[in-house]
This record gives structure tokens, sequence and C-alpha cells, in this order.
């Protein structure tokens, strides 16, 4: 808890009694929340977006159509997720 003062005392949160130490707590498990939680958002980003891709090949492949994967399309795919998976499909349709 002292670290926790201490960190409050230096930022001017001293005034607030012992409600300074429990913000910067809580601000602290914050952050550690939201850069923990990016992983598995791009992970997830990227199951949809390969899902994604692999679906379209197999019923598009009935048509005798079907995409190119490469490393920058499934890069793609695998960052912006859906929305990546469909602007790739969209680029080989109309591109």
């Amino acid at each position: 808890m002292n670290f926790l003062s201490d960190i409050s005392n230096s930022v001017g949160l001293s005034g607030l009694g012992a409600w300074g130490p429990l913000l910067v707590g809580v601000v602290l498990i914050f952050i550690v929340v939201k850069l923990l939680s990016l992983p598995f958002k791009l992970v997830w980003n990227g199951i949809l977006g390969a899902l994604m891709l692999w679906l379209f090949n197999l019923v598009a492949g009935f048509f005798g159509y079907a995409v190119k994967i490469t490393v920058l399309k499934a890069l793609i795919a695998g960052f912006f997720g859906v929305i990546g998976a469909a602007a790739v499909i969209l680029f080989e349709f109309f591109g």
C-alpha cells in the first residue's frame, strides 16, 4: 500500500486521503487489463479472418472462383479480422 501511496502523493492526489491510492490502483489495473487484452483481440481477429477466407474459397470453389491466399493477404485478414478478409475478397473480385 505504501507504493500506491507514494505514487498518489507524487501526482498530487495526497489531498484525497485513502482515495488517492485506491484511484491509482484502479487506473493501474485498468491499464494492465487493456494491455493484456490486445493480443487476445489480435488472435481472435486472425482466427475470424482466416476462417472467412477459407469459407469463401470453399463456397466460391463450386463456381470456379477462389482467392489465392498470400502472406500479405493473410496478414491483412489476420490483423483486421472480418473487415480485412472482406476487403481482400472484394479487391480480388473487382481488382
